[in-house]
């Protein structure tokens, strides 16, 4: 609930502490993460954008203020909190990724992905968040994948998640420069 941030804060500590270790340095550094991870993926993205070089998100919720009057929404109160509660609301809009985009900011290359007919997570979270990073940095890259066939991993044919996981690879091979 009121406490989430808690979670960003130790990624961003753990991702802080390889660096300082000198097991990697913000320009070979990728993130990914997926649902509740999309949502840490999208914190990172706003809060930290100097600890990285590319991130993907996928199907992951960007928007804490208006999740809940999503069908899916309503089931996550319990664990993000609801902006009837003034506290709660504070602490959502403290975090929510979408709300804390800049204009002229250097983030990191994003690659979003998520499924049209994704029944937990809406796709206009990704839509949205997409949209807004290539406003605030329109030369960054910033690039959106949907699918008419994923969605938040069940019942995803083996075929999609091939050409997902290809996708995915070829952008992180291109954003931190590996080839085979």
């Amino acid at each position: 609930l009121e406490k989430k941030q808690n979670v960003f804060d130790d990624f961003a500590a753990c991702a802080k502490r390889l660096i300082e270790m000198k097991v990697t340095r913000p320009a070979r550094m990728a993130f990914q993460g997926g649902s509740n991870g999309g949502l840490l993926m999208g914190a990172m993205i706003v809060q930290r954008p100097d600890l990285c070089r590319a991130v993907v998100a996928h199907v992951g919720i960007f928007d804490m203020l208006r999740v809940e009057t999503t069908p899916n929404g309503a089931f996550n109160v319990t664990e993000f909190g609801t902006v009837k509660d003034p506290d709660q609301f504070r602490a959502l809009h403290a975090y929510s990724p979408f709300h804390h985009v800049q204009d002229g900011v250097a983030y990191p290359a994003v690659l979003f992905m998520t499924g049209a007919n994704d029944p937990r997570v809406d796709p206009y979270n990704s839509r949205k968040m997409t949209a807004r990073l290539q406003a605030a940095n329109p030369q960054g890259t910033v690039l959106l994948r949907t699918s008419g066939d994923t969605g938040h991993g069940m019942g995803t044919p083996l075929s999609a998640q091939i050409e997902e996981e290809v996708d995915q690879d070829s952008f992180l091979f291109e954003q931190l420069g590996m080839s085979l």
